[in-house]
């Protein structure tokens, strides 16, 4: 996947990510966006975000003051020397967000996973020379959230980030949105030139989740980070509970690992050997299974047996990960990785009873 893409070229401290945008939720009145601007300011943030419009999951919530907001924001950045930035859903918002002078955009989940919606703000771009950032849609679906990034570089903007903020899930735990690493993974694997920004406060819906996923964020090589920062949490219009203050957010940085992607050592060299090794003798022995498997479906299609054995199924994956719990490894991860295996097989099978 190529996109035609120059650097976001934003202010950045040496000592941190290379990219850090902080700021409330929503912008409330104007006294609680600067006096958050002026304590962001004061611990070395040079990006600050508020949102101006606020697509609520149902009516009734905080929806932003709107175009009221944003002299407050042509403020901050007189009184601060801070950027700005906010989220766009409509050509209208894009209109009024740069008749104003905000320096930053970003396309928000429930817009991504609109390609009419997403199509209609990159045309309300064309000829615009601004940083963009498209957070991935609220569905796992990596084709999606590239289509959203193509459609904006294809209005002719260059300079082009994503957001990962999780997924939605009805299946809950501990996150408020999953954050499913492995697709923002293959997003980079696919476009390696991307910038990656990590949204923690999304992701985790609580504040005691915002400093370890910082710190996966960074494991992980992402390029940035965008947090919710309030002067007053506990008070916020909208996720309160996502929020810190200044304060904490300058805590939680100032303890990140960052780590370097580049350095490596003979160690890790020969590490990696090893692991290249192990990972060829898995597929002989993927081979093999699949060979066996193959065997076990020209049985089935002489006995005129169904391919698919609902028992067989669930043994492997219960044996399997219980093997795995007792080898340090997750137990869910291990039956997913014989889901995979299995739903090969069972294709395999397929080709074979189905042959005329």
């Amino acid at each position: 996947m190529e996109l035609e893409l120059e650097p976001l070229n934003l202010p950045s401290d040496n000592e941190r990510p290379s990219c850090v945008i902080a700021g409330p939720c929503s912008a409330e009145t104007e006294e609680q966006v600067m006096t958050t601007a002026k304590q962001l300011a004061a611990k070395g943030c040079h990006i600050f975000r508020a949102g101006i419009w606020k697509p609520r999951t149902k009516p009734g919530g905080f929806e932003g003051n709107g175009e009221k907001a944003l002299p407050w924001m042509q403020e901050i950045k007189k009184e601060t020397g801070m950027l700005t930035a906010t989220e766009v859903a409509t050509p209208e918002h894009v209109e009024l967000a740069l008749k104003y002078g905000i320096d930053i955009l970003w396309i928000g989940a429930r817009t991504t996973a609109n390609p009419f919606a997403i199509q209609a703000v990159a045309d309300s771009l064309k000829g615009v020379d601004i940083p963009v950032l498209v957070k991935n849609p609220v569905s796992p679906d990596l084709e999606l959230w590239i289509g959203g990034l193509e459609r904006i570089n294809r209005a002719g903007v260059k300079r082009l980030g994503a957001i990962h903020r999780g997924f939605s899930s009805a299946d809950k735990k501990i996150y408020r949105n999953l954050p499913m690493w492995q697709i923002p993974i293959e997003l980079h694997r696919r476009i390696p030139n991307l910038p990656l920004i990590c949204d923690p406060s999304h992701i985790g819906g609580r504040r005691d989740l915002i400093a370890p996923l910082c710190q996966q964020a960074m494991d992980l090589g992402f390029d940035g980070l965008i947090v919710e920062s309030h002067c007053n949490p506990d008070e916020a219009w909208s996720d309160a509970k996502q929020q810190v203050t200044p304060g904490v957010l300058d805590y939680i940085l100032s303890l990140l690992v960052i780590r370097d992607e580049h350095y490596t050592t003979e160690g890790i060299r020969q590490l990696r050997s090893q692991i290249d090794e192990i990972d060829n003798e898995l597929m002989d022995l993927l081979a093999k299974r699949m060979r066996v498997c193959r065997e076990i479906g020209v049985y089935k299609k002489e006995h005129n047996m169904t391919v698919l054995q609902a028992n067989r199924y669930n043994e492997i994956l219960e044996k399997r990960g219980a093997q795995g719990s007792l080898i340090g490894m997750s137990p869910e991860s291990v039956a997913r990785i014989f889901e995979e295996i299995h739903n090969e097989s069972v294709r395999q099978q397929l080709e074979i009873v189905n042959q005329k």
